[in-house]
């Protein structure tokens, strides 16, 4: 009897080794597993930071597999055509991979899926991403949740798959195909100097990631329901990028959650829906894909969004500069560490759509250019949430007030002061960052005046609802 022939693990956004469903029916399967990352399209389309921070993962990811005796082996091109190419490299007789749910992605893997099957290979991909298939989770008439309350009280009694164990070994080919070397692909590259500033603030890889959830657990999750909203508190789990690259699952951090839970930690069952809001955002982009690049509610199609990101007040907005401290801070913070406060994404995203009326799209895309937790799903609903055309069961036109938003979530002022500059007199190294990090054609100083606001917030909002008036009408 011959020994299985190779898989070929294709690895996306399951950058991780344990809990990893394809990894183990893998190794299960018998043979060799040649884990392998295709840069492809979908790969080169990243925006600076998230292209920057799956540079960081791969390495921790090909890193790791070293120590556990395999390797990660790199190739660039259609994800099809590279993977038949390995199948004749190696004599890879399957192929095996975590799903994705945004359509480029969906589209992608079954074309694959049926070119591998027709030559025979055994083409099979496993859940591992989210914890809830889309497609499983149905209204009593049999459709899809369109509000966030239901979705959550339909899946929060639910059985979630207890978390794989890291597989003890992962058998290794006698030959290696051949690989790309990671830093040939300089997926650092876009992000020019700002990298070095970057690096400081971004922890990587699987093992980071458990730290982080441990330690939530330990000191954070007690106070999560209390907490999450300061923004000059450490009071968030900081997983969202270690769940964006699948570093780690979202199955790791439920049953942790439900362990704090019986243990009686108040914020716990808040932490439990701040997972579900994840899973809410995949079933919408799975269901209703538009929500990516439309108006989720077709009825906002006539409102009177500006779309130029050549405008001053949006390249203002862009810098940092709107004479908004809330605003302002949060945008620097964002391209300090590549990550932002969850309230500050929603006083941020409010600002630039409602008193600036500036189209949800364009701060969408500066996110995704800057956010080193970009996830397709969550940018999505979170900028339609804010905007007002997305999912979301609130009778009235919601305006977040910067002025007031920061004097309920920042009382002392320790945000403003931690990211902007111009303000003090010592600035701390965290706002004179961002000066290091920023293009050098911005023309930005630490010692310039702080700008003047770029709208009055009253007239701001009167103009929205205003706005907001005229499009029922229209309707």
């Amino acid at each position: 009897m011959t020994d299985p022939a190779p898989t070929l693990l294709w690895l996306r956004r399951d950058l991780r080794l344990t809990d990893h469903p394809a990894l183990v029916a893998a190794v299960e399967r018998g043979g060799p597993v040649i884990p392998v990352h295709i840069r492809d399209g979908a790969v080169d389309a990243l925006g600076a930071a998230p292209k920057w921070r799956l540079s960081k993962g791969l390495k921790s990811l090909s890193d790791a597999l070293d120590e556990a005796g395999s390797r990660l082996i790199l190739r660039a091109g259609p994800a099809r055509e590279v993977l038949e190419e390995l199948v004749a490299e190696t004599g890879a007789e399957a192929v095996y991979w975590t799903r994705l749910y945004d359509p480029e992605a969906q589209e992608r893997d079954a074309r694959v899926k049926e070119a591998l099957r027709d030559q025979g290979i055994e083409a099979k991909s496993f859940g591992g991403h989210l914890m809830f298939e889309p497609w499983t989770v149905e209204t009593g008439q049999g459709s899809y949740y369109k509000v966030y309350s239901p979705f959550w009280r339909a899946v929060k009694d639910r059985a979630v798959e207890a978390p794989l164990p890291k597989p003890e070994t992962l058998p290794a080919p006698a030959t290696w195909p051949g690989s790309d070397r990671l830093e040939d692909w300089q997926l650092e590259a876009p992000m020019r100097r700002g990298a070095a500033v970057l690096e400081a603030h971004a922890p990587i890889g699987e093992q980071a990631a458990q730290g982080r959830l441990g330690h939530f657990m330990a000191q954070g999750v007690e106070s999560y329901k209390s907490d999450r909203d300061r923004v000059d508190r450490d009071g968030t789990s900081l997983l969202s990028a270690h769940l964006s690259l699948g570093e780690i699952s979202p199955h790791q951090c439920w049953h942790a959650g439900l362990r704090a839970q019986e243990a009686g930690k108040a914020g716990a069952e808040t932490f439990l829906k701040e997972l579900v809001w994840r899973e809410f955002a995949y079933h919408l982009m799975y269901h209703t894909p538009h929500i990516l690049t439309d108006n989720w509610r077709p009825e906002w199609d006539s409102f009177p969004w500006r779309e130029d990101r050549r405008l001053k007040e949006v390249q203002a907005w862009e810098q940092g500069r709107t004479g908004e401290p809330f605003v302002d801070a949060a945008l620097r913070q964002m391209y300090v560490t590549g990550t932002m406060h969850n309230r500050a994404r929603m006083v941020v995203a409010s600002y630039l759509t409602k008193h600036l009326m500036v189209h949800w799209r364009v701060g969408m895309k500066w996110f995704e250019d800057c956010l080193v937790d970009w996830d397709p799903a969550s940018n999505a609903m979170g900028w339609q949430w804010v905007a007002g055309c997305g999912p979301d069961a609130a009778p009235y036109f919601r305006v977040f007030n910067p002025e007031t938003q920061l004097h309920k979530f920042d009382p002392d002022g320790a945000y403003v002061r931690a990211w902007i500059a111009e303000r003090s007199t010592q600035p701390p190294a965290t706002a004179c960052a961002y000066f290091n990090a920023i293009p050098e054609a911005w023309a930005m100083s630490p010692d310039a005046p702080y700008p003047d606001r770029l709208i009055a917030l009253d007239s701001g909002r009167k103009r929205a609802l205003d706005a907001y008036g005229a499009r029922d009408k229209a309707s």
